[in-house]
């Protein structure tokens, strides 16, 4: 299928023009870095788009009626606004394969997140987040997980069903821990643990058959010689 674009990148809006809303035929909308404080309801019109750029805007809010664009499969940027809330109607969007919610100001994410079930790549990055919905259990498919930059201090039990989990960013969080639910991921190859509140590592971290990259910086945290000869033994590079 042939794109259709229309692309406003860096263009002084303010708001988008009344006309766009009638392009019902476009696949991709670009209103990155636009000057946005608000998405009007009527982007629910657009019922074939698989990509929409609202990244670098002012949004503090976006309408339920997001939910009405089952088509966007490809992209979803939402980053870098001031976002607070997201609605629930994002788990309509069953086809997206990549949501960036990143560097805004959520404290949670929807529970219906883990109905967005081709989500391959999530990135909720520098936001508020306290803790996360346990539907997150359900994203089977999601291969990248980034959460750096939040207020963590654990993750849900429904987090051993993201098999299929090759990267997780937990940088700059309040862990205590190595969060337990990791264990037996059977994929995850890099693990970045950096500037949390770990003071000890679990013996299972030796057993996660496909981990490449642990990062353990900026914790106060001594590795055993025998888990870093373990993980060494088995081609995974610690930094401590």
């Amino acid at each position: 299928m042939t794109d259709v674009t229309l692309n406003l990148w860096r263009r002084p809006l303010g708001a988008v023009p009344a006309e766009v809303w009638d392009r019902t035929d476009l696949t991709v909308l670009i209103l990155a870095e636009t000057g946005l404080t608000e998405l009007p309801s009527e982007v629910g019109r657009l019922r074939r788009l698989r990509t929409l750029d609202l990244g670098h805007n002012r949004l503090t809010g976006v309408p339920a009626e997001l939910g009405d664009l089952i088509a966007l499969g490809d992209f979803l940027y939402l980053h870098d606004n001031a976002l607070t809330a997201l609605p629930d109607t994002l788990g309509r969007l069953t086809a997206l394969r990549y949501l960036n919610v990143g560097e805004n100001r959520l404290s949670e994410l929807p529970a219906t997140v883990g109905e967005m079930t081709a989500l391959i790549e999530l990135r909720a990055q520098h936001n508020r987040l306290t803790a996360l919905p346990e539907s997150l259990g359900g994203l089977v498919g999601l291969r990248e997980l980034w959460l750096r930059g939040n207020r963590l201090t654990a993750l849900p039990d429904t987090f051993g069903g993201l098999t299929g989990l090759r990267e997780l960013d937990l940088r700059e969080n309040s862990l205590a821990e190595v969060p337990p639910v990791l264990a037996g991921l059977p994929l995850l190859r890099r693990l970045d643990l950096r500037g949390n509140r770990i003071t000890e590592l679990p013996r299972w971290l030796a057993e996660l058959p496909a981990l490449e990259k642990l990062d353990l910086r900026w914790n106060e945290v001594r590795p055993s010689p025998r888990l870093l000869g373990e993980l060494d033994a088995r081609g995974c590079v610690v930094l401590h």
